[in-house]
């Protein structure tokens, strides 16, 4: 149930990765607008509403140093000609400011426009005997809000009334707040859209290798195309993912062509068991020299099956070997290899080798000169010359003086279960030159042949240049002098 559900969770996803950028993006988007909106909103508010206030306390200013320089009277502040240059004049010339003057009583002498009100405490500044005295007030006029100051003209002869309108300032500032709320709402809304196009574009070709990653488990298909436009990680991760589809295509490739192989391979020697298994039961039957013949043949067979199963293992486990790289000398690995192929075939074998030290699988690389030595010692039948190895930095090279390789088949030697025609009739499976191949590779070399000037062939393998290890000598040896490749 938790894995059908798991599989549908990633058929169906309930949030595309498209809605969630743009979503993300979007909600980044507001909150740095309505952020950075209401701190500017703030600023200008706040920049506004003091400059007013500094203007407003400016002309109460004036007017105090009007009536503390001069014995003023209500009559001064009256309406006059435009032409003329009034106390009143000076306080309206900065600021449109309403003007109303009260006589001594604190009755209206001249009505300001709106009129503005007369409350107790501004009769009681038009009848103070101290010139500038004050008081600020706030009040409503026909549904406008004012800043009022009444200041006293001094000795009981009156009061003039300035007043600031600061109702349009809080218009211009909600006008401002409503304009900020609409840029920051189409802000918002066109963030919204630039984050769903941008995920449609970044988004959806992760999307297209999603969907192809689902085709290739849903259907195991390894031959799907791949989306990989782009240089960026998106396209860096379809290239790779493109790769690793190609290698185990190849890898699924190289299996069946392995068990098709190991199939044709291994029908040979069961084939002749089964036939030789159907003697036993007559065997008693049969002459002295065929009994001995089925019994040879079968043991001959037997031989072969087990040593074609061992090499089929040795090659399907490859670099997954559980063996570790360790320093390993080239020429112990290759006199090991020749003590036991002379044991084996009894051969002569010369090893000429340097001193050069690699980071290689001990095992691996005497297999692989194991390989080498017996398949040198398979088809050099004549046994006249000697087998040699040589071995020179990180190049391993074995020399027989066979009858050589026909230049038809040098391409193929290393393949798995490939037998030359004038190989057919000798033992083996064809895999010994394929593990060669195989641990070459592991280690980051290659495998070569070629054949041999005077006759006969060179065979063997390389081992990257990464694994070389350098040991320092303070003096050379004859041993580490060799003649130039």
């Amino acid at each position: 149930m938790d894995s059908t559900r798991q599989r549908l969770a990633i058929l169906h996803p309930r949030h595309s990765l498209g809605t969630v950028f743009a979503l993300s993006f979007a909600c980044v988007t507001a909150a740095t607008t309505l952020l950075g909106g209401f701190l500017s909103y703030n600023v200008a508010a706040r920049m506004v509403r003091v400059d007013q206030d500094d203007v407003f306390h400016g002309v109460v200013g004036d007017l105090h140093q009007q009536v503390a320089q001069h014995r003023l009277s209500p009559s001064d502040y009256f309406s006059v000609s435009p032409d003329s240059d009034s106390p009143r004049d000076d306080l309206s010339r900065r600021i449109r400011t309403d003007v109303q003057v009260l006589g001594p009583t604190g009755r209206v002498e001249e009505r300001g426009f709106p009129a503005l009100k007369v409350r107790p405490a501004d009769r009681a500044a038009a009848s103070h005997a101290r010139a500038g005295h004050t008081i600020y007030y706030k009040t409503e006029i026909e549904g406008d809000r004012y800043r009022v100051a009444t200041v006293a003209l001094g000795g009981g002869r009156g009061a003039v009334q300035v007043a600031q309108q600061y109702s349009d300032t809080e218009d211009l500032l909600r006008e401002l707040k409503q304009r900020t709320v609409e840029l920051s709402a189409i802000v918002i809304v066109v963030a919204g859209l630039a984050g769903w196009w941008l995920a449609r574009r970044i988004a959806g070709r992760l999307v297209r290798l999603t969907r192809v990653a689902e085709d290739v488990a849903r259907t195991g298909r390894l031959d799907t195309a791949v989306p990989v436009a782009g240089q960026d990680e998106v396209g860096r991760l379809g290239r790779a993912f493109d790769g690793m589809l190609g290698r185990l295509a190849a890898s699924e490739e190289i299996q069946r062509r392995l068990i098709q192989d190991a199939g044709h391979e291994l029908r040979t020697p069961l084939t002749s068991l089964q036939a030789n298994a159907a003697l036993l039961d007559r065997i008693d039957r049969l002459p002295p020299q065929a009994k001995a013949d089925l019994i040879a043949d079968m043991k001959s067979e037997t031989r072969e099956l087990v040593n074609l199963v061992n090499e089929l293992v040795e090659l399907a486990a490859g670099d997954r070997d559980a063996e570790q790289p360790t320093e390993t000398a080239l020429s112990a690995a290759a006199e090991d290899a020749a003590a036991l192929a002379r044991r084996r075939t009894g051969r002569e074998i010369l090893v000429d080798a340097d001193d050069t030290v690699v980071r290689a699988r001990p095992a691996a690389v005497q297999r692989a000169l194991s390989n080498l030595l017996e398949n040198a010692a398979k088809f050099d039948r004549d046994g006249t010359e000697p087998i040699e190895v040589a071995i020179t930095g990180t190049r391993v090279e074995v020399r027989d003086r066979g009858p050589g390789i026909a230049e038809a088949d040098l391409p193929r030697v290393f393949d798995r279960f490939y037998r030359a025609d004038s190989a057919r009739s000798l033992p083996g499976s064809g895999l010994g030159l394929a593990i060669v191949h195989a641990v070459a590779l592991t280690h980051g070399g290659t495998a070569f042949a070629r054949n041999r000037p005077g006759g006969g062939a060179v065979i063997g393998f390389t081992v990257g240049p990464a694994s070389r290890v350098d040991i320092p000598r303070t003096t050379p040896t004859a041993d580490s002098i060799t003649a130039p490749r």
